[in-house]
């Protein structure tokens, strides 16, 4: 048996892809209104210190909002060829999406931080997920989740859930 995650998928680019037992997650690049630009900002190594490095923080769409299965949350991690490919790293090491961030308009995104020209294209996988007992799990979602074997992904013009909104936005 499956969990069966249901998609709604922004940018055909933007299916995820399963490689071993993590998903990847691309980039939807298509309009400027995808990419949050912040920067350039300059670090010194120390106050009186002439050496610098600049970098940009940007926030960028992954193409997709997603359902999980009751119980469940993802962990969000760069891909290991991340920072060598790209330059850029992401901001939070991991990010976890949580169970009721399931609106059509819940869009899944990542925050970066590039240092120099960052060279992601539309459709680029840039992260990878996978999901977990969250730990609010009922006792029957924890019995259930020992008898599943992988994802299957729906697709869905609709998810027909309440809106969250905002993006990392549960307060400070």
């Amino acid at each position: 048996m499956k969990h069966k995650i249901k998609i709604r998928l922004f940018n055909e680019k933007c299916m995820p892809e399963q490689h071993g037992d993590w998903i990847d997650l691309k980039a939807d690049l298509r309009e400027e209104g995808y990419r949050i630009l912040s920067g350039p900002y300059i670090l010194r190594a120390k106050k009186d210190d002439d050496r610098q490095l600049a970098f940009v923080f940007e926030t960028i769409s992954l193409g997709v909002a997603m359902q999980l299965p009751k119980g469940y949350e993802a962990v969000i991690n760069p891909r290991s060829s991340m920072f060598k490919n790209t330059m850029t790293l992401l901001t939070n090491s991991q990010g976890v999406i949580d169970n009721d961030y399931n609106g059509d308009n819940d869009i899944w995104r990542a925050n970066l931080l590039e240092f120099g020209p960052a060279k992601i294209h539309d459709g680029d996988r840039i992260c990878q997920f996978r999901i977990q007992l969250s730990q609010n799990a009922t006792f029957w979602q924890k019995l259930k989740h020992l008898f599943y074997s992988g994802i299957k992904f729906e697709r869905v013009i609709t998810l027909n859930n309440k809106d969250r909104g905002g993006f990392g936005s549960t307060g400070i």
